[in-house]
């Protein structure tokens, strides 16, 4: 059961942060970057959150 959850963890990390790196790469977000410097708190919590989650589910796997 733990394999499961650690499998779960990895693809729902790697979704995370590739839905994070797609926020942070989008045209409003380069726009809002140019004029203010400011990274969209949902591109943070996206790659964060999915890096956290992959390497919770490598560990879960092992």
């Amino acid at each position: 059961m733990s394999r499961i959850i650690g499998i779960i963890l990895i693809v729902v990390g790697v979704a995370l942060a590739w839905w994070g790196f797609d926020i942070y790469d989008s045209a409003s977000s380069q726009f809002r970057r140019a004029f203010d410097g400011e990274t969209p708190w949902e591109a943070w919590a996206g790659m964060v959150g999915g890096g956290i989650c992959f390497l919770l589910g490598l560990f879960k796997v092992k």
